[in-house]
């Protein structure tokens, strides 16, 4: 414990001295920013961009709020399961590692849940403007124009333009945005304007858009269904996974806080045990965090 702290005194003054004049944490953050920036998966760039882009992202502070929340939960937790200061330093340090991974599931369901609502607007201006101009090239022109939707769809949107122009036809710009947002209204959608523009058949295909159009409001009233019971859903499992953590207290309290001690110090199998069960809890509350951030909006 000493040479930990020791150890961080020497860094802190390493610092001090090489940036002299400089605010010691504003450098810390700065080197912190140009290291994520360097080594952060595009995946992660991207999604936490867009998150930035919507104001969802969080700022320092909160940042700093959780550090302090996981790993002082952390430290109490493996505490009370071991009584040892250097596995609740351990414990701490890897909670805290686990922050960057839950900004990431957390900016991949900003992300869908954008995305998701970008189709939704696609699909229904589509169909809306197709029923005027009775062309779907022209429908998409009319989307685009319109600035009703925003990268990266619209972007894309253009790029169907582009290669219906291109090849005229508008099979491969349909495979691709089926390929790029394969959602179960897009590709329904997709699927009647390739038999209208190839069949002729208009004044027939005005019931199915009609009919489309009210899929998708079911559609998308089901999806928001579906988080409202997701965030009830998270909120009781967060809740269970970390009494689970506190079962250790029963223990303790039916053997005695001594008794529990010295059970630890005589038998080394309890304290992989106790190891395990950390690992599994921790394991499936991962697990339900994943589960509650990924998908949003998919059929």
């Amino acid at each position: 414990m000493e040479l930990l702290i020791l150890s961080f005194i020497a860094m802190y003054v390493i610092i001090y001295r090489r940036n002299k004049g400089q605010n010691v944490y504003r450098f810390i953050i700065n080197q912190a920013s140009s290291i994520y920036e360097k080594y952060a998966p595009y995946s992660f760039k991207s999604v936490s961009a867009k998150a930035k882009e919507l104001k969802q992202d969080y700022t320092i502070r909160q940042y700093t709020i959780q550090i302090v929340i996981f790993a002082g939960g952390a430290f109490i937790i493996s505490w009370l399961y071991f009584y040892n200061i250097f596995i609740s330093i351990v414990y701490c340090l890897i909670a805290v590692s686990f922050i960057p991974y839950l900004a990431y599931l957390r900016y991949k369901k900003i992300y869908s849940e954008f995305i998701f609502e970008q189709i939704q607007v696609y699909t229904t201006n589509t169909i809306m403007e197709f029923s005027v101009t009775e062309s779907f090239v022209k429908a998409l022109e009319g989307v685009y124009s319109s600035g009703v939707l925003e990268d990266p769809v619209s972007t894309d949107v253009k790029y169907m333009i582009d290669l219906s122009y291109q090849n005229g036809s508008i099979d491969e710009a349909i495979e691709y945005m089926n390929g790029k947002y394969d959602f179960y209204m897009v590709r329904n959608m997709h699927q009647l304007f390739l038999q209208v523009t190839k069949e002729g058949s208009k004044n027939a295909a005005k019931e199915s858009l009609d009919n489309m159009l009210l899929d998708i409001d079911t559609l998308v009233e089901g999806v928001y269904t579906d988080r409202m019971n997701r965030d009830t859903f998270h909120k009781s499992f967060v809740q269970y996974g970390l009494m689970l953590y506190l079962l250790v207290m029963l223990v303790q309290y039916m053997l005695g806080v001594d008794a529990y001690i010295k059970l630890l110090e005589s038998m080394v199998y309890v304290k992989v045990l106790l190891h395990a069960i950390i690992i599994i809890n921790t394991y499936f509350l991962i697990n339900g965090e994943k589960y509650y951030n990924e998908n949003v909006g998919a059929e």
